[in-house]
């Protein structure tokens, strides 16, 4: 359902804006996430824009990922994989090799597992879980 008042659909809509920008940074700077940006994105849009985010669900290559979130709340093993490498080089590297104090150690390492937790405990598309089972199946006979 799109929002109706003028105000609030254009403050929607630049904060879409606003998170595909920093979801397409994140893609060329790896600190910053990408995927839940570019969700945020789809989802402002969603509620301003229909047009944009008819766009942005069929763009090639960030549509499946947002069609995979908005119809069943699932993230590739790839995405999943590619998030964990991710954060576990940058988060130990700021671990190890910056000086910093043990308490925001302890606050990077929180956030990097409540990330890494909800990452892994959101269930794979239904193609996915589809194509495990089958490979399962035919390694097993």
């Amino acid at each position: 359902m799109v929002i109706q008042s003028f105000p609030l659909r254009l403050g929607v809509l630049l904060a879409g804006w606003i998170s595909l920008a920093l979801g397409f940074i994140g893609i060329f700077l790896p600190i910053l996430p990408t995927t839940p940006f570019i969700i945020l994105a789809a989802y402002c849009f969603s509620k301003s824009s229909p047009q944009l985010h008819h766009c942005l669900i069929h763009q090639p290559t960030l549509g499946p990922m947002i069609q995979n979130w908005e119809q069943h709340g699932s993230i590739s093993k790839r995405a999943k994989v590619t998030a964990t490498v991710t954060m576990v080089l940058f988060f130990s590297f700021t671990l190890f090799m910056l000086s910093v104090g043990t308490l925001l150690k302890a606050l990077l390492l929180g956030i990097a597992a409540g990330v890494l937790i909800f990452i892994w405990t959101r269930p794979l598309p239904p193609y996915a879980a589809n194509e495990e089972t089958r490979t399962k199946l035919v390694t097993e006979m």
